[in-house]
C-alpha cells in the first residue's frame, strides 16, 4: 500500500477544491436559517401563534433525516442534467428547487399559511439534499489528508451564509418587506447555481445495475453492510455510539444558551452583536486552526484535542453565572465557546469523512452526520428540565462531564481503528 502524501498548509488550502468548498459551504448554510430562526421572525411579524411557529420549526428535522433519501442521491442518475455528472446534477437540481421554493414563499407569504408551510418544508428538503451532495462532493474531490482544509473553507462559506440569512436578513427586515428579503436570498441561490455549473465534477466509479430494484438494494443495504464488514462486531457498534456522543457537550447548550444570556442580564442587541457577529468570526478562526491541526497533527489527535477543549469550554459559562451582565466576561465566554466549536467541527468533519467508503459517499456520510446531531436534539428538549432541577451551574458542569464516555470510547477505538494510518 502506498503511504499517504504529506501536504503543506499552503498546498492544502490553495487547491482549487478549497475555493469551490467555500461557495458550496455558503450554498449549504443559506437555507438553514431561512427555514428556521429567520423564518420565525417573519412568522412572528405576521402574528402567527407561537404554537404554530413551533410546529413549523419541524421543517429543520429534514436535516437530521436526510439519510432516508441519500441512497437516491448516491445511485440515481437524473434525466436531462446527467451530463453534468452525478454530484453537480443533483446539486443543481436541489438549488433549483430551493430557489423556486424561496420565491414561492416570498410571493405567498404567511397570510396563506398552509401553502406557505408546504413550500417551507420543500425549501428545507432542498437544503438538506444540498448537504448530502456537498458532503459527498467534498469527500470525493480530494484525499483524506486535506479534508481538514476543505472542511475549514466549507465552514467559512457556511458561516458567511448564516450572517447573510441571519444578521443581514434581520437588519433588512426593519427597513424592507420580508418578501424582498427572501427574493434577495433566492437571487443568491441563482449565483451559486453558476458556481455549481462551473465546478469540477469528482471522479468516481459508478456501478451499472440490471434493474432499479438491484440499484436500490445496493444503495440502501450496501452502505450498512459495507460499514459492518470493514468495522465488524463491537468495533462497528462502538464507532456508531461514539458518533452520537462526541459532540454531546457542545450540542447540549444550544437550546438553553439564549435564555441563559437573557437571564444573565444582557440585552438582545448585546447578545446579537457578541454571539451572532463576534462569535461567528471567532468560530471561523477556530475552524481554520482546526483544519491546520488536521493537516499537521492528523485527524485523530485533532479530534481528541477538539473534544477536550469543546467540553472544557462549557465551564466558561460558569464565569458568566458568577459575573452576570459583565460584557467583558460575555465576550470571553463567547470567544472561547465558538473557537472550541469551530475547531471541533472541522476535526469532526475530517474524521467522519475518513470513515466513508467512496462507493457510498452520500449515504454513509448522511447517516454518520445524522447520528451526530440527533442525540443533541433529543437532549436539547430535556435541557430546560435539567436547568430547573440543578440550576445553570449544575447544568454546565454536567454538560462538561458528559464528554467523558466519548473520551473513554475514543481511547478504546484508537487501539482498534487507526484512521491516520489508513488515509
Amino acid at each position: 500500500m502506498n503511504s499517504p502524501r504529506t501536504y503543506t498548509l499552503k498546498e492544502a488550502f490553495a487547491q482549487p477544491a478549497a475555493l469551490t468548498m467555500f461557495f458550496f459551504g455558503f450554498s449549504s448554510g443559506l437555507p438553514f436559517l431561512l427555514v428556521g430562526g429567520t423564518l420565525s421572525a417573519w412568522l412572528k411579524d405576521n402574528h402567527v401563534s407561537l404554537e404554530m411557529i413551533g410546529l413549523i420549526s419541524y421543517a429543520t428535522l429534514t436535516y437530521s433525516l436526510k439519510f432516508l433519501w441519500s441512497p437516491l442521491v448516491d445511485q440515481l442518475r437524473l434525466p436531462l442534467l446527467s451530463k453534468l455528472g452525478q454530484r453537480r446534477s443533483w446539486l443543481l437540481a436541489a438549488q433549483t428547487l430551493l430557489c423556486g421554493s424561496l420565491l414561492a414563499m416570498s410571493i405567498i407569504s404567511p397570510q396563506a399559511l398552509m401553502l406557505f408551510v408546504f413550500f417551507t418544508f420543500l425549501a428545507a428538503f432542498a437544503g438538506a439534499t444540498q448537504d448530502i451532495v456537498v458532503d459527498a462532493y467534498r469527500i470525493e474531490i480530494a484525499p483524506a489528508e486535506v479534508q481538514g482544509a476543505l472542511a475549514a473553507t466549507y465552514t467559512l462559506g457556511y458561516r458567511f451564509a448564516l450572517l447573510a440569512s441571519g444578521a443581514l436578513a434581520l437588519i433588512l427586515a426593519d427597513h424592507v418587506a420580508w418578501m424582498l428579503i427572501y427574493q434577495l436570498m433566492a437571487l443568491l441561490v441563482v449565483a451559486l447555481m453558476v458556481v455549481t455549473y462551473l465546478a469540477q465534477e469528482p471522479t468516481r466509479q459508478q456501478q451499472k445495475f440490471a434493474s432499479f430494484s438491484a440499484m436500490m438494494q445496493d444503495g440502501v443495504i450496501g452502505p450498512f453492510k459495507d460499514f459492518f464488514v470493514r468495522y465488524s462486531g463491537m468495533v462497528g457498534v462502538g464507532l456508531l455510539l461514539f458518533m452520537g456522543l462526541f459532540k454531546i457537550s457542545d450540542q447540549m447548550l444550544g437550546v438553553m444558551a439564549l435564555p441563559f444570556y437573557l437571564d444573565s442580564g444582557f440585552t438582545k442587541t448585546e447578545i446579537g452583536a457578541v454571539s451572532k457577529l463576534f462569535g461567528v468570526w471567532v468560530g471561523i478562526a477556530g475552524a481554520f486552526i482546526g483544519g491546520a491541526s488536521v493537516v499537521r497533527l492528523g485527524i485523530e489527535r485533532s479530534l481528541f484535542i477538539g473534544m477536550i477543549i469543546g467540553g472544557l469550554s462549557n465551564l466558561l459559562f460558569i464565569l458568566l453565572s458568577l459575573y452576570p451582565a459583565n460584557l467583558n466576561v460575555f465576550v470571553a465566554v463567547i470567544g472561547g465557546e465558538n473557537f472550541a466549536g469551530g475547531f471541533l467541527g472541522t476535526a469532526a468533519v475530517a474524521w467522519l469523512s475518513s470513515l466513508v467508503n467512496k462507493h457510498y459517499t452520500a449515504t454513509q456520510y448522511a447517516l454518520f452526520s445524522s447520528l451526530v446531531t440527533l442525540p443533541g436534539k433529543i437532549i436539547g428538549g430535556l435541557s430546560g428540565f435539567m436547568v430547573t432541577s440543578i440550576g445553570y451551574i449544575g447544568f454546565f458542569v454536567f454538560s462538561t462531564v458528559s464528554i467523558l464516555p466519548a473520551l473513554i470510547l475514543f481511547v478504546w477505538l484508537r487501539k482498534r481503528v487507526n484512521i491516520d494510518a489508513n488515509q
